[in-house]
């Protein structure tokens, strides 16, 4: 089930929402519809792992300068 939303948008971004559109060959209702979708997931999954890290800090689970060094040695190497 679909419900309507009405946003406003730059006339810009209106043009270049259109231009997809046509280039797609889908409509800008499909087009928008699937860029909020995409949006919130990505904003959900983020704000996941934030309230994770931010519980595993609250229990005083933090990398031990061991760990930290393994991973800055790891990166170092891979960097040259």
């Amino acid at each position: 089930m679909s419900t309507t939303m009405t946003i406003r948008l730059e006339e810009d971004t209106k043009a270049r929402l259109d231009a997809l559109a046509e280039s797609t060959n889908r409509s800008r209702s499909f087009l928008a519809a699937e860029a909020i979708r995409e949006y919130i997931a990505l904003n959900e999954w983020q704000i996941g792992e934030i309230q994770a890290a931010l519980g595993e800090a609250d229990k005083g689970d933090f990398a031990s300068p061991t760990e930290v060094q393994a991973l800055r040695n790891k990166w170092s190497v891979n960097a040259n």
